[in-house]
């Protein structure tokens, strides 16, 4: 196999994929994969798609040749290729698109375990007749996060380089602030935290930093998106810092469900909504970390999910995205299979 420029061209959801080589992996004895990019830089959160063509005799002594299966992998697993679409961290994320012997791959809702080499089989009904394209394409994911300069500056950056023009949200203690520049130079306090998004994927956002110190009024969410199967429980954690410590209040609570709040700017403690009676527990581990556990779980609990806290002087916002939960009717095995 040997390597090569070619003029192909990769599709990429919107702004946030780059495609930094492209390569030909060439045929041997008229088997081969062809990856349109063997280098791909991605943002967490967005969606990426990995292209091929493959070729392979149209038939050998006297048999015409038929492709069975068509599957792309990043582990092996006893010698085997694991079929991303069986795989428990991609459930509900991966796609394929195969037809006329090009292939390509769709995996949403990137997350940085993703970074791996991608590689497609495909396997034929001639004996011994599957084919593997290495090396495979390598995809790297990184989230966004704000750089202080300085002149205390901010500025929303990520390793992958972002490209000319693109809009950016910004968030201030949870707060959407201003839009547009990828630098922030407001009025800047050390006991708030910064976040930024790119325009049109604010469900993904950096996480809050804090400009001077680790001392700031912040909250991360461990996870940014959950699937679970109906029936079963879920845990939804975050962890939060307090500037002045004096926490008077705090709780889970989902947007979705403001139209039962007596203000709608005044978000409501999850625990004392009747749909949730009897399923809802808050655990609290160790200081500064909080977990949401919902059990019995029903479709109908599909929805964002934040967490908020109040000092005598201070409220955490809920503009920044929290994490979102979907819940499906399918068992997981058919989950897996389906997703």
């Amino acid at each position: 196999m040997t390597g090569a420029a070619m003029s192909l061209t990769a599709a990429a959801s919107g702004f946030v994929v780059f495609l930094l080589s492209v390569s030909v992996v060439q045929a041997q004895d008229g088997w081969g994969v062809t990856y349109t990019a063997t280098d791909i830089c991605a943002i967490k959160g967005s969606t990426v798609n990995i292209h091929c063509t493959y070729t392979y005799p149209s038939w050998i002594e006297g048999r015409d040749t038929v492709v069975e299966e068509t599957l792309w992998f990043a582990k092996v697993s006893e010698y085997e290729p694991v079929d991303l679409r069986i795989a428990s961290e991609y459930s509900g994320r991966v796609q394929y698109q195969c037809k006329a012997k090009t292939c390509t791959l769709t995996i949403r809702d990137l997350r940085e375990t993703d970074s791996a080499q991608y590689k497609f089989r495909f396997i034929t009904n001639q004996p011994g007749g599957s084919y593997t394209g290495s090396p495979g394409a390598t995809l790297s994911v990184t989230a966004l996060q704000v750089q202080v300069s300085d002149t205390n500056e901010l500025r929303c950056h990520s390793s992958c380089g972002l490209p000319d023009g693109p809009s950016y949200i910004w968030y201030k203690n949870g707060q959407k602030v201003h839009g547009e520049p990828p630098n922030y130079s407001g009025n800047i306090d050390g006991a708030d935290s910064y976040s930024c998004a790119l325009k049109g994927r604010e469900d993904s956002p950096s996480p809050p930093v804090c400009v001077k110190g680790q001392s700031c009024n912040r909250v991360t969410y461990t996870d940014r998106s959950i699937c679970a199967v109906k029936g079963s429980s879920v845990n939804i954690s975050c962890t939060f810092n307090s500037h002045d410590k004096d926490i008077q209040s705090k709780f889970w609570f989902s947007p979705e469900r403001s139209g039962r709040w007596q203000n709608l700017s005044q978000p409501e403690d999850l625990s004392e909504d009747s749909q949730f009676a009897g399923r809802v527990q808050v655990l609290d581990p160790e200081t500064g970390r909080s977990t949401l556990r919902i059990t019995d779980l029903r479709e109908t609990d599909s929805a964002q999910y934040h967490f908020t806290f109040k000092t005598p002087g201070f409220e955490w916002r809920s503009s920044l995205p929290g994490t979102t939960l979907t819940v499906t009717g399918a068992d997981q095995h058919t989950l897996m299979l389906y997703m």
